[in-house]
Parts: structure tokens; sequence; C-alpha cells
């Protein structure tokens, strides 16, 4: 009978016991609601399956951290949880990713502080596991951060590499140039690089001889600006939490403002007395 009710407690518990964060969870869960019947009335049904893949996903830090007996500082929590519906909600469904300039760049940088995060948690979690005999230092803590990070941001950037070039989308946002630089207009085949200034716009001749001016001002690059773009401000959102990371390491925890973003694992004391409560 004592099982029971512990049990019945247990499952009455909310997904998130930080009280700001269980009001932006709440908060964000709600517009996502009525974005999905707002897409449903309208029959759109790839955004029907957006608003319910941003509901699961926001429940994942949750289900993340008390599956892996790890404490995420709410501020971390929070962000995760705007991340989520500022790339999904309103990136994907409200077109942010073009009508808001740099948006795409702001949730890269921001994707790279959360991995770095995500990887700095796992690491730790077996740094300070008793089941392994040796100690990472703070140092080699930061580079794997670091390293898993960007290893997400790479298969990220293949993914959209593979949608765009078997699947017909255009996730890899093209770039309108002025100014482009080639070795393959080189009439000599001698790697000479030919450079090409002041393009105004671009023609294309169809194979019966029709042409059409597309109007864009420039030349269209076809992805590799974008990618290149996004896994550098990648880079520098994890390279931050991995100095973050470093000097919270080094400092035994002491730093309030790092204590703010850095995963925490649980000891077995805490783990046992968050699950009495």
């Amino acid at each position: 009978m004592m099982k029971k009710e512990k049990k019945n407690k247990t499952n009455k518990t909310p997904f998130y016991t930080n009280k700001t964060t269980l009001t932006v969870y709440l908060l964000l869960r709600a517009l996502v609601i009525l974005t999905l019947v707002r897409v449903a009335l309208r029959r759109d049904f790839e955004s029907v399956f957006i608003c319910g893949l941003t509901l699961g996903l926001m429940v994942l830090p949750s289900a993340f951290s008390r599956r892996l007996k790890v404490e995420l500082p709410g501020t971390l929590e929070v962000i995760i949880l705007l991340f989520i519906f500022a790339a999904e909600i309103l990136g994907e469904i409200n077109s942010f990713y073009i009508r808001v300039p740099n948006w795409d760049t702001v949730l890269h940088t921001l994707n790279g502080f959360l991995c770095a995060a995500i990887g700095f948690a796992l690491v730790d979690l077996l740094n300070r596991s008793e089941m392994f005999s040796f100690k990472l230092s703070p140092v080699y803590l930061a580079i794997v951060a670091f390293c898993f990070s960007m290893t997400v941001g790479v298969l990220w950037e293949f993914f959209e590499y593979s949608g765009d070039r078997f699947l017909g989308f255009d996730m890899q946002k093209d770039t309108i140039l002025h100014s482009i630089s080639t070795v393959e207009l080189d009439e000599t085949r001698s790697n000479k690089v030919v450079r090409i200034d002041d393009i105004a716009d671009v023609i294309i001749v169809h194979s019966d001889g029709s042409q059409e001016a597309l109007g864009l001002g420039g030349y269209l690059d076809v992805g590799i600006h974008d990618t290149m773009k996004d896994l550098m401000v990648n880079f520098v959102g994890a390279l931050v939490f991995s100095i973050v990371g470093y000097f919270y390491v080094k400092e035994k925890g002491k730093g309030r403002f790092a204590a703010r973003f850095i995963p925490r694992v649980l000891r077995f004391d805490d783990a046992k007395h968050e699950q009495k409560e």
C-alpha cells in the first residue's frame, strides 16, 4: 500500500520543479497548443507535425535531467525551452528565418552553447562516477564539451545538406553575393583564379533557349556561405560555454554566474532525496 501511494505521488510531480521554469514551460506549451489549433484549422499538416514535435522536445530537458540524475539550472532550462520554441514555432511555422534578419545565426550560436552544456554534463557524469578510477582535468572537460558541440553542429549541417540534395528542401539558405572568385572560368586551365565583381543580376538560360532574369541584385550562392556561417557561430557558442565550464570546474563550482549554465550531477544522497520528495 505504501509503495502504491509513493508511486502516485511521484506521478503527480510536475516536469519542471523550478517555479520560473515551470511558468515558462506552461506559457510556451499554451502558445504551441494555440498554434496547433490554428494550423490544424488551415489543414497545414506539416505544421501540425512540427507543433507535436515541439511539445515532445519541450519535455526532453526534464526527462534528461531525471533519467541521468543531472540537475539543470533554471536559467539553462529556460534558455533551452525558448530555443526550442524560437526554432520550431517562430522559425519554421512563422517564417522568422526569412522575415527576421540573423534569426538563424542567433539560434545556431545558442545551439553551440547548449550542445556544449550537454556534452559537459555527459562527461562530468562519468567523471564523478565511482565506477571509473580516472578523473578528467578541467581543460579536458572543456575540450570534450567543445568537440561534442562542434560534432553535433557538423552532423546537423550534414542533415541539412541531405535534405536539400535528396528531398529538394532549402534548409541551407542561399546568400546573395556581388562578386565571385573561381578557376572554372580560366580559359588557360592553369588553376588561375578569375574574379568577377559588381554582379547585379543572374540570367537563367533554359535548354529551349529561353532566358529568365531572376532580379536578385547579385549572384545566388548555393548554401556554402550559410553552412560555414552556421559552423562559425556554433564555434563561438561552444567556445563561450567551454571557457565558462573550465573556470567553473577549476574553481570547484564556486562561481555563481557559471552555476546558472552548468548542469550539476546529483550525488547519490541528492538523487535519493529527490526521489523521496
